[in-house]
């Protein structure tokens, strides 16, 4: 725990110089210390940065004079986006922060999640945003654990409304970076991924075999986030090996979506060298907003309303053809060992026989398409039965035990229990 968290305040100090003054003043109040990064390009802050703009162009292998004669706004703050957060990463490699603010428009939010991304999971990052939560940030954008607030009031000069929002941050931010615990690495982890424990179950069952083995088990909700989180845990190889059996976040992107974690949706693992079972969990539904009219294209498949968030349509056989190639392709591109388990039985527990969402011609399509579309090189297993059956679990523990017993992944901190 971080009794005197220093904290890094990043925006424009020659746009935005009383504002961060500002949280500059709460981030002391609050118990912590305040280290100002300016990201200027044109003019300077009234204020001396700990950590002036020519500080960051340099870390970004430029200078404040390239960067102006590219006169282009975009390309400008690319360029001290990437110095930001190279800057900020080395801070923190240093030991020099535990934590950071940014403050920003647009142009602002786009630098800071360059920056937010460059840090590990486990050390606060907060955003102060005009455009917090809007469908302008794409999913690959977001860090694992970022905080975001809208700027309420924030469009030009100090108020009482966003002085609230701004007090609020830095107070938050301070108070984060004294309280986190970094996740900790006594045991290997794996990565499950699920769609709830209602429509997917192998979990239940899956963890505790697991955590015997010695490993810790961290288990992911595919509702955008919790895939976009695997992701980027599995960029920075943070899993001894990766259980993706709900990849409903990859057909929701391909069918357009906006409950989605991005384009890179299960690749990282496999780009990383992580090793992965992979399996189609639910990837026959589609999500949308429950309270948005059902997509025309969707009119006539069946329907269901989870809660008054979210709402799932089925997707027809062909587009779960084109699910099964785009799974193949992905599978073919993985550089490290690679695993999919086909439960020709079902893949979400609202598909059996009896069920609202049972289709068995378009399970049937898929599983045909799945058949034809593993990749040389990727170890394949069918079953005849459901996914929330014991035979799925027992065909997933005798492919990770023997991965175990090969070396491909890594053994748990206990002796491993006999199946």
């Amino acid at each position: 725990m971080q009794q005197t968290p220093r904290i890094l305040i990043i925006g424009t100090g020659d746009t935005k110089a009383d504002e961060l003054d500002f949280m500059r003043a709460k981030v002391r109040e609050a118990g912590g210390v305040p280290i100002m990064l300016d990201v200027s390009i044109l003019g300077d802050p009234p204020y001396v940065p700990e950590h002036d703009k020519h500080a960051v162009a340099e870390a970004a292998g430029s200078s404040i004079a390239d960067i102006v004669a590219l006169g282009d706004e975009n390309g400008a703050m690319t360029v001290m986006a990437a110095g930001a957060a190279a800057l900020t990463k080395r801070l923190h490699d240093e030991g020099a922060i535990d934590g950071f603010v940014a403050l920003g428009g647009t142009m602002g939010t786009d630098l800071a999640l360059d920056v937010a991304l460059a840090l590990p999971l486990g050390v606060p990052k907060f955003v102060v945003s005009t455009i917090a939560y809007s469908h302008l940030v794409p999913p690959e954008r977001i860090a694992t654990d970022l905080m975001m607030i809208l700027w309420a009031g924030g469009l030009y000069g100090l108020n009482s409304t966003c002085c609230a929002v701004l007090s609020q941050a830095c107070g938050a931010v301070v108070g984060a970076a004294r309280a986190a615990e970094r996740p900790g690495r006594e045991r290997p982890v794996v990565a499950i991924s699920s769609l709830g424990k209602s429509c997917l179950t192998y979990m239940v069952t899956l963890k505790p075999e697991l955590e015997k083995r010695g490993y810790e088990v961290v288990v992911f909700h595919t509702t955008g986030m919790g895939g976009r989180a695997l992701e980027a845990i599995a960029a920075q190889r943070g899993f001894a090996a990766v259980l993706d059996f709900s990849l409903q976040e990859l057909a929701n992107h391909l069918s357009g979506s906006v409950v989605s974690s991005g384009a890179d949706r299960l690749e990282n693992a496999g780009l990383c060298g992580v090793p992965q079972i992979v399996a189609p969990g639910a990837i026959d539904m589609v999500d949308f907003p429950t309270w948005q009219p059902v997509p025309e294209r969707f009119a006539d498949r069946p329907y269901h309303a989870h809660n008054r968030l979210l709402a799932s349509v089925t997707s027809d056989g062909e587009a779960r053809r084109e699910i099964a190639r785009a799974i193949g392709r992905k599978l073919g591109a993985a550089g490290a060992p690679t695993a999919f388990i086909l439960p020709a039985g079902g893949i979400q527990q609202w598909d059996r026989e009896g069920e609202p969402l049972h289709e068995p011609e378009a399970l049937a399509a898929f599983v045909d398409e799945m058949r034809r579309g593993v990749p040389e090189g990727v170890l394949f297993r069918e079953i005849a039965e459901h996914i929330n059956s014991r035979a799925f679990v027992d065909t997933a523990l005798a492919i990770f035990d023997a991965w175990v017993a090969d070396g491909v992944i890594a053994p748990g901190a206990v002796e491993p229990a006999s199946v």
